[in-house]
């Protein structure tokens, strides 16, 4: 049904309907007309087209949009000509109510009622990190897993927020069809302690044929101290900061290498920015991972029971207390790509570590991968903003 178009003097009620249009008892030239759209009575508006309501001979003086008694966002034009709402929820009554007025002071008050077609297929969020309320770390991406794939990401990737109390420019990048993850410009982190807030405005956004958004969603986390672990494979030495000064350092062992798959020394340590992805304690390490079973000690088979491990990549590499190779920390590189500590130093970061804290790793041939765990900092800016559906920077303030 198309848009209503009425024409209405102050306060005039009991007009005729006729197809969608409502005319007052004693229409008045110098009475501003309104035209909403959706038309009253439509059953099936397009839920991603909102409601739009216009003024002509005058300008719009107030518009309400309401579900179940509830306001619907919506932003005037400048010139107070237009008003458009959000997105609309699929399968669902909505009211508007418009007030506009003329030059000549004449004013005109609209009703309209319509419903939003239904979903043939709905779509919404199984998962976000970090989780609700979390103190993270300055290096915290933000993770979002949808319920289904998502065809048109530009309209999805619209509906997405992130604001900061601290401003910091950041892009989103889609992994697959499914995620899609918020990071800060390369070079920069969240500025530390302060408040981040994540908002899916998902309802009424058309994500593929048929499928639509029904619900909105909203995360907030804060981001704490910056913590900053800057370790050397060649000086077998880790050093910690927050924010900004020295706290901490202890001698290291990291991967010594020496077995090669498909050409990757997969016993050497990943050098690059990683982040901390959570704790294990204790975390259980076994040779399962490079296909040998734990029980050939010939073929390097091991299984091991290790206190305070702080994971770092999805290849397998913690930041972990190693009581028997203290012998060699700071010394020599002897493990099978993880970083071994002293028990003591290795408590005390596993207590004092969020996760999305920074850990740059230096010196080994081998690098680590954008997609190896949240090593998402390894893809040079330009290209992760590429892989954004709209190829745009976000300004969080």
């Amino acid at each position: 049904m198309a848009g209503a178009v009425l024409l209405l003097t102050t306060a005039c009620s009991g007009g005729e309907k006729e197809g969608g249009v409502t005319v007052g008892e004693k229409a008045d030239a110098n009475a501003p007309q309104v035209t909403i759209d959706p038309g009253n009575g439509n059953t099936k508006a397009r839920p991603e087209a909102g409601v739009v309501v216009t003024a002509a001979g005058g300008t719009l003086e107030q518009v309400t949009v309401t579900l179940k008694g509830r306001p619907v966002d919506g932003a005037m034009a400048a010139d107070k000509k237009s008003w458009r709402s959000r997105t609309l929820r699929p399968g669902s009554k909505y009211q508007v109510t418009a007030v506009a007025k003329s030059p000549q002071g004449k004013s005109a008050t609209v009703n309209a009622q319509f419903a939003t077609l239904k979903a043939a297929k709905t779509l919404g969020i199984a998962d976000v990190t970090p989780n609700k309320n979390e103190k993270v770390g300055v290096g915290m991406p933000i993770q979002v897993t949808f319920t289904r794939a998502v065809a048109d990401k530009k309209a999805v990737e619209r509906a997405l927020e992130v604001k900061s109390t601290k401003p910091a420019t950041g892009a989103w990048y889609w992994v697959n069809d499914t995620t899609v993850i918020f990071r800060t410009k390369n070079g920069e982190y969240w500025q530390p302690n302060q408040r981040v807030e994540f908002r899916a405005k998902l309802a009424g956004v058309k994500a593929g044929g048929g499928t639509y958004g029904v619900s909105d969603f909203g995360r907030a986390f804060r981001i704490g101290d910056s913590h900053i672990v800057d370790i050397s494979t060649k000086t077998k030495k880790a050093v910690v900061r927050k924010n900004g000064k020295k706290v901490r350092s202890w001698p290291i062992s990291a991967g010594r290498g020496g077995r090669v798959v498909n050409g990757v020394d997969t016993y050497l340590t990943t050098s690059g920015i990683h982040l901390t992805m959570g704790k294990e304690n204790p975390a259980i390490m076994t040779s399962e991972w490079m296909g040998v079973d734990p029980k050939d000690k010939k073929n390097g088979g091991y299984r091991e029971v290790i206190p305070f491990a702080v994971r770092i990549s999805n290849s397998g590499e913690y930041i972990h207390s190693m009581a028997s190779t203290t012998w060699a920390q700071g010394r020599q590189n002897v493990s099978h790509g993880c970083v071994n500590s002293p028990p003591k130093d290795a408590e005390w970061f596993y207590n004092w570590s969020y996760r999305g804290d920074v850990v740059n790793i230096t010196g080994t041939s081998r690098k680590l991968e954008p997609l190896n765990g949240w090593g998402y900092r390894q893809m040079s800016w330009s290209r992760w903003v590429k892989g954004s559906a709209l190829d745009r920077t976000v300004t969080t303030g």
